[in-house]
C-alpha cells in the first residue's frame, strides 16, 4: 500500500472528523467529534501542526494521523503526549511501524526545543475495546502504568446533594474568576500522577474559554476572603455526542478542593449541587474520568454521588533516551 505522509492542516479537520467515525463504527468507544472539535482541540496555541503532527493519505482519504503534545511544564520528566488514530481498514504493521518510529523521532526533536535538560518520556492512552492500538503500544516498547475510569451517573438517580459547608461563599463561575479556577487546578493535580502544571494560554483555550465550556454549570466556593476558590467543579457538554446518541450528558471536567479542606465531604458535597443543577437545566447524565489510583481517592467520591464505572482506558509510558 503506497499513502503519502505529511503534517496535519487546520483544513483536514473534516477528513479527521470521517475518520474518527469510521473508527467509532467499528470499535464503539463512544466519542464522537465534529470537524469544529477538532479544529479546537488540535488548534490549541501550544500546537504548531507542521513540527507535531503526522498524516497518512490514501489519495484524498485521511487514513491515520499522529501528533504530539508537549507540556507546559516538565518536573522532573517531560510526560509528552501521543495521540493517534488509524482507519479500521489500513491497520497493518508498516502503518503502526511508521507512526511508532516518527513519535520517537519527532518527540525527540520537540524535546530538545521545549525542556532538553530534563528525560523525556511519551505517554498513550488507549480504550479496552481498541485492542489494535494497544497492541501496536506494547509492541513499541511502551508498558501499561495506569487504569483510567469513564464513569457516569443518570441524573434521574442520584442521591440527594449533601448541603454545602456555609463558611465558604458559593458562586457561579464568571470570567473574572478565570484566574483563580486555574490555581486551583495547578495546585490540586500537582500531586496528580501525569499531571503537569498547565499554562494560562492553556487553560483559556482548552477549558474555560472553550466553546463547549458550561459557565452557567460550573461552580466554585471561594475562600471567606473571597481571594481564592478552595473549592471547584467545572463542567462541559458536547453537543457532537448529543447529536449521536440522542443523551444530552454533562461532562465534569474538573474537581478540585483545597488540600487542607479534604475529608470534609466538600468535593460530593459541591458535585452534587451541580448535578442537582444539571438536572433541573434538562441533562439526563452527567460523566468523568478519573484515575483509578488517583492520591485523593476521587474515585470513592464520584461513587457517593451516583457515579458508576462505565468503562476503562489503559495509560501506557515509553521512556525515550535522549
Amino acid at each position: 500500500m503506497s499513502l503519502t505522509w505529511r503534517p496535519l492542516t487546520m483544513d483536514d479537520m473534516p477528513r479527521l472528523a470521517e475518520t474518527f467515525a469510521e473508527a467509532e463504527r467499528v470499535e464503539p468507544i463512544e466519542e464522537h467529534y465534529s470537524a469544529e472539535d477538532l479544529a479546537e482541540e488540535i488548534g490549541s496555541p501550544t500546537v504548531d501542526l507542521p513540527t507535531v503532527s503526522t498524516s497518512a493519505w490514501d489519495g484524498g482519504k485521511l487514513v491515520a494521523y499522529g501528533l504530539l503534545r508537549k507540556r507546559d511544564a516538565a518536573d522532573p520528566v517531560h510526560m509528552m503526549r501521543v495521540e493517534t488514530l488509524v482507519h479500521p481498514g489500513y491497520r497493518d504493521d508498516a502503518i503502526a511501524a511508521h507512526l511508532t518510529g516518527w513519535f520517537v523521532e519527532a518527540g525527540k526533536r520537540l524535546h530538545a526545543k521545549s525542556h532538553p535538560d530534563v528525560p523525556l518520556e511519551l505517554h498513550a492512552a488507549a480504550n479496552t475495546k481498541q485492542r489494535w492500538l494497544s497492541e501496536v503500544l506494547v509492541d513499541s516498547g511502551y508498558e501499561h502504568a495506569r487504569w483510567f475510569v469513564d464513569m457516569r451517573a443518570d441524573l434521574d438517580a442520584i442521591p440527594p446533594a449533601k448541603p454545602l459547608p456555609g463558611e465558604f461563599p458559593l458562586v457561579t463561575y464568571e470570567d473574572k474568576y478565570e484566574a483563580f479556577t486555574l490555581r486551583c487546578r495547578n495546585e490540586t493535580f500537582a500531586g496528580h500522577w501525569g499531571s503537569t502544571e498547565q499554562s494560562p494560554e492553556a487553560w483559556r483555550h482548552l477549558v474555560v474559554g472553550g466553546k463547549d465550556f458550561q459557565p452557567d454549570l460550573s461552580f466554585l466556593l471561594l475562600s471567606p476572603e473571597r481571594d481564592r476558590a478552595v473549592a471547584m467543579v467545572l463542567s462541559a457538554f458536547f453537543a457532537s455526542d448529543e447529536a449521536v446518541t440522542g443523551v444530552k450528558d454533562l461532562y465534569v471536567s474538573h474537581v478540585s478542593t483545597d488540600a487542607s479542606l479534604r475529608g470534609r465531604g466538600i468535593a460530593s458535597a459541591l458535585l452534587g449541587h451541580a448535578l442537582v443543577k444539571a438536572r433541573a437545566a434538562g441533562f439526563q447524565r452527567a460523566s468523568l474520568n478519573v484515575d483509578q489510583d488517583n492520591t485523593h481517592r476521587a474515585l470513592g467520591v464520584y461513587e457517593r454521588v451516583g457515579f458508576s464505572e462505565h468503562q476503562r482506558w489503559a495509560g501506557y509510558v515509553k521512556p525515550v533516551p535522549t
